[in-house]
């Protein structure tokens, strides 16, 4: 696999993750810097390991994975994108937006954004890849991307204010039916 190929394959694989930070920059109240890089590194960590999980699991467990990893995703993204719709629509008076998020909540959207990276990991298991050089190039891009998406995000959350986190939640939903689409059609 060439440098190339290492780099389409992160940028590929750090896609979901883009379009959740969008959501969940939306959401925050005019993050900063800092925060988008805490929760791009959060994003990234997660995106870095999960393909070392799945090359560690290998040929033997390939098909348990990809069999349902989808639903798993589908299933992550839908809660927690009706949490943020449901929030989103409830009326509690003069509800602010969060500062920051907390790290079990943006931990699970990166581990639902990044099931699909297990299953890429067992497959490059199959093509005797060194999976650590792709691994760190998968989650360094995450973490630019997530970073740039929840700056992003804060730029459509002042235009859209209160609705960002419904916005936010159907984004996290599409993702999830997108990942169960594609897996379900055979175009995965």
């Amino acid at each position: 696999m060439n440098a190339v190929s290492v780099v389409l394959l992160a940028l590929a694989m750090s896609t979901d993750a883009f379009a959740a930070a969008i959501g969940k920059g939306a959401v925050l109240q005019r993050p900063r810097w800092r925060e988008a890089l805490r929760i791009g590194l959060i994003f990234g960590c997660i995106e870095a390991v999960t393909p070392v999980i799945g090359w560690a699991i290998g040929a033997a467990a390939a098909s348990y994975i990809t069999a349902f990893d989808h639903w798993i995703a589908f299933g992550l993204l839908g809660v927690l994108g009706a949490r943020m719709i449901h929030a989103g629509l409830r009326d509690d008076g003069l509800v602010e937006r969060p500062v920051r998020h907390g790290f079990w909540a943006i931990a699970a959207t990166g581990f639902a954004t990044s099931i699909d990276a297990m299953a890429v990991g067992a497959s490059l298991a199959f093509l005797e890849v060194p999976i650590l050089p792709v691994a760190l190039t998968v989650g360094a891009t995450t973490l630019l991307m997530v970073t740039l998406g929840i700056m992003l995000g804060r730029l459509v959350g002042a235009m859209i204010g209160r609705r960002a986190e419904v916005i936010g939640g159907i984004v996290l939903i599409g993702i999830g039916a997108f990942i169960l689409y594609e897996h379900l059609s055979g175009a995965a």
